[in-house]
């Protein structure tokens, strides 16, 4: 594709739309840009540095428009993109805009959970059995700002979302993965299904060569195999795959042959053991041996904000798992812990059904502590997780992060577990989830 002299509207000015813009004037494009928030004093200077005009998110604002870029942010079926799209002008996200010029094969990671961990331990596995690669995406850096860095021999292990993957046509992942696929972001794609296909059309622009690594225990993954024309390879907790890898008990294999155990992964959880399988694959796919990645998970330190331990204090231990940004994520850290577990919940509500919570926490929790903004605000969480969870289990409201880590800490006692892990995003009191974990490590490293 062409983009000198183009005129490209690029919508979304944070990371991954600089990163975009940055790449588009360096092939010559004539570029605005538009957001719906007004720009701060520093972002003004900075795109004024570039000589970008910044318009408003208005549909009149299109104009001549020959191409539009999106942010991840930014819906791709926005009534005025729809309509510019019925007018012949095309849309594309940052991951499709930076497929024309990354150099070197593609290992994608989608799924609901896990995403960032297996992402960043795929590539760990990969750098510690000598094959050399570079990772980004969602986990950080934007696939855009990993061209410059690309080479034809160098692996890009990517992380991405459903929202970097609902457009995309050109790229293409000569190694794909679905870790799992439970209900998110259904305020952005509305149903289950159009969130599901945004996630299959990882696959679907594979080709015969390729492979796709898919979870043998999740029915929507299982039928994501359908829809690529790439060699399946399956992972499974539960049962001996057709092909890939599987756990035995306590020893994981590939198909018949074992190659580490179980007692390697310093990672809490089953789904983490599922994360641990699955990156298995992907980097023995792309050439890793199986021993060197026995040796390599077991040095693997794990990944900030997921079921990160963060102190032990009077008996009580505090884990900060401020990732788990949806109710499926929340399950599954509640289940890495027995007993005792004091349960921060709250925050943007996504259109999540809470009650999945119920019988776990019946079973586990002595208490959940409630944050986040309450009505007038649109898309408060906390009533809804109070109705879903009444009767349950007790429930205390406290409303900011600092106060339910305050009352955490007068009644936990020694033995208990107080885990942050909101099921919810964070937009209504942090900036993102990043955010919110490091204040409530904060918090906590300063409880006496």
């Amino acid at each position: 594709m062409e983009f000198s002299g183009k005129d490209v509207l690029v919508i979304g000015t944070k990371r991954s739309g600089i990163a975009a813009i940055e790449l588009l004037r360096k092939h010559g494009a004539c570029v605005r840009a538009m957001d719906s928030s007004p720009l701060t004093a520093e972002e003004q200077a900075h795109f004024a540095g570039l000589n970008v005009p910044v318009v408003p998110q208005e549909a009149e604002q299109i104009g001549s428009a020959a191409l539009i870029v999106l942010s991840p942010a930014v819906p791709y079926d926005l009534p005025m993109l729809m309509a510019a799209r019925e007018r012949g002008i095309p849309t594309m996200g940052e991951v499709e805009l930076a497929s024309y010029f990354l150099q070197g094969p593609v290992l994608g990671i989608t799924g609901s959970n896990g995403k960032t961990t297996t992402t960043a331990l795929a590539g760990h596995l990969l750098k510690e059995c000598g094959i050399t690669c570079q990772v980004g995406g969602n986990i950080g850096t934007a696939v855009t700002s990993l061209i410059d860095s690309s080479s034809p021999g160098r692996w890009n292990v990517l992380e991405l979302s459903s929202f970097q993957l609902e457009s995309i046509s050109h790229f293409r992942a000569q190694i794909g993965a679905c870790l799992n696929v439970t209900p998110d972001h259904l305020d952005r794609h509305h149903t289950f299904e159009i969130y599901a296909n945004a996630k299959a059309r990882l696959f679907e622009t594979q080709q015969k060569s390729d492979f796709a690594v898919l979870n043998y225990d999740d029915a929507t993954c299982r039928g994501f195999a359908s829809r690529t024309s790439g060699k399946v390879v399956w992972f499974s907790a539960t049962e001996r795959v057709p092909e890939g890898v599987w756990l035995n008990e306590e020893r994981i294999l590939w198909n018949d042959g074992g190659f580490m155990d179980r007692q390697q992964i310093k990672l809490r959880g089953l789904h983490n053991v599922e994360n641990v399988m699955a990156a298995a694959a992907l980097a023995h796919l792309a050439g890793a041996p199986l021993t060197g990645i026995g040796t390599a998970v077991s040095s693997f330190p794990g990944v900030e904000h997921r079921i990160e331990f963060v102190r032990a204090l009077d008996g009580v231990e505090y884990y900060n798992d401020s990732k788990a940004t949806n109710v499926d994520a929340t399950l599954k850290a509640v289940d890495a812990f027995t007993r005792g577990l004091w349960l921060i919940l709250g925050g943007k509500d996504k259109g999540s059904d809470y009650s999945p919570l119920r019988d776990p926490l019946h079973q586990r929790a002595k208490g959940v502590l409630l944050i986040g903004a309450e009505p007038p605000y649109a898309y408060a969480a906390a009533p809804i997780i109070r109705k879903a969870l009444a009767g349950a289990i007790e429930m205390t409201n406290c409303g900011t992060l600092e106060r339910a880590v305050a009352y955490a800490r007068a009644h936990a006692a020694a033995g208990d577990t107080v885990l942050l892990a909101p099921a919810c995003a964070s937009f209504d009191q942090f900036q993102n989830y990043e955010e919110r974990g490091k204040r409530f490590k904060h918090f906590v490293t300063q409880l006496l």
